[in-house]
């Protein structure tokens, strides 16, 4: 099976991007969404899905929630951001907390990444 177009996990996008958290609505539609850049929500990449993607500068937008600081979790996204990097992909991870509690901060480190992409 191609893993870049796995129709079970872009039936899984679907339904996450229908059901999306509070604060990957508050990431997207306060600030994401307004963005020029195009920014993929719940984008299958090999057999992961991440939270929100932008191939103009190949940078994935990771939000996590309180299971991601679990030990699985850890292990899991160690994993995770590891292939992304072999794809030349990188990986921005905040807390559900920090969007919460620090929403300016996360958007200024998202733009900050971005203007110092090498890829545009």
């Amino acid at each position: 099976m191609n893993e870049q177009n796995n129709s079970k996990l872009t039936h899984v996008s679907r339904v996450l991007r229908g059901n999306m958290t509070k604060e990957e609505k508050h990431l997207w539609y306060d600030f994401l969404k307004k963005l020029p850049q195009t920014i993929n929500r719940q984008k299958v990449i090999g057999k992961y899905i991440v939270d929100f993607y932008c191939s103009a500068y190949k940078i994935v937008i990771e939000l996590d929630g309180s299971q991601h600081f679990e030990e699985s979790g850890i292990i899991k996204d160690m994993e995770r951001d590891e292939y992304l990097k072999k794809l030349g992909i990188t990986v921005l991870r905040y807390s559900n907390r920090d969007v919460n509690e620090n929403f300016e901060v996360v958007c200024e480190d998202i733009l900050k990444v971005m203007s110092t992409s090498s890829d545009c």
